[in-house]
C-alpha cells in the first residue's frame, strides 16, 4: 500500500499527518516512511541522515542498483524505517521508477510529499500514482480555495480542525470533490510529542486509532 500525504498550502500539518499514519500503521506491520519534503526526520524524532537519500537516488541515473533504496533506509522504531529526502534537487525523469519501487516494497509505504506545485514534480507524480492520495487541509477559506485548484484530485481528504472555524467537513468535500477520510482536531499533545522527539511513543490514542483506519 503506497500512501501519499500532500497539501497545497504550507503549515497545515502534512508532515505530522504522514508521521502519525506511519507510526500507527507500524503497530500492525512493516512501514517505510519516505521524506520528499525535508521535515519528516525531525517530526519522527530522529537525526537527519548523513548519507544519501531520495534526491541522490533520483539524480544518480538508471545505473543505480535496484536495492539501493532499501540500503538507504534508516531504522526509526519497531516495524518503522525512514528513507530520507537527501540533499539537492530531485530530477523528475525517474519519478515513475521511484513510484514503482516504492509500490513493490513489502508492507505500507507512507510518503510525505509536502506542498504540491510546479517546483516539486516528483512529489506530484508520487501523489498522483499512489494507491491512496491524501490531501491535508485546514478548514479555512484560503486553504479550501487553493485545494479546489490543486494539480490533481485526491482520493481522500484529511481535515485539520481548529476551534472556532465556521467551515465544515461538508464544505471541504463539496469544494474539493473528494471524501473526508479523517477529521482531526488540533491537539496540543501532538505538538508536545513532536517537540520532545517522542511522537513514535507518545502519539495520542485517539489520533492513532483514526490514522490506523486511514491506512487500512
Amino acid at each position: 500500500m503506497l500512501i501519499a500525504c500532500w497539501s497545497v498550502k504550507g503549515g497545515v500539518g502534512t508532515t505530522a499527518v504522514a508521521a502519525a499514519i506511519a507510526v500507527s500503521a507500524a503497530h500492525h506491520g512493516p512501514v517505510l516512511a519516505v521524506d520528499l519534503a525535508g521535515d519528516l526526520p525531525g517530526c519522527l524524532g530522529v537525526a537527519e541522515s548523513v548519507g544519501p537519500g531520495v534526491s541522490e537516488w533520483l539524480a544518480a541515473g538508471a545505473e543505480v542498483p535496484p536495492d539501493a533504496l532499501h540500503r538507504m533506509q534508516d531504522p526509526v522504531a519497531v516495524n518503522l524505517s525512514l528513507l530520507a529526502r537527501g540533499r539537492g534537487p530531485q530530477p523528475a525523469h525517474r519519478a515513475r521508477a521511484l513510484v514503482q519501487l516504492l509500490a513493490a516494497t513489502g508492507g505500507t509505504v507512507v510518503v510525505d510529499c509536502g506542498r504540491l506545485d510546479g517546483d516539486h514534480p516528483v512529489a506530484v507524480t508520487v501523489a498522483a500514482e499512489a494507491d491512496r492520495s491524501l490531501l491535508v487541509t485546514r478548514l479555512c477559506f484560503l486553504g479550501l480555495r487553493r485545494a479546489a485548484q490543486a494539480p490533481l484530485r485526491p482520493s481522500g481528504v484529511v481535515v485539520i480542525r481548529e476551534p472556532g472555524r465556521a467551515l465544515t467537513v461538508a464544505d471541504a468535500e463539496r469544494t474539493i470533490g473528494a471524501p473526508v477520510v479523517a477529521d482531526v482536531m488540533i491537539d496540543p499533545a501532538v505538538g508536545r510529542a513532536i517537540d520532545a522527539g517522542l511522537l513514535t511513543s507518545r502519539l495520542p490514542r485517539s489520533l492513532a486509532q483514526m490514522m490506523t483506519l486511514v491506512a487500512a
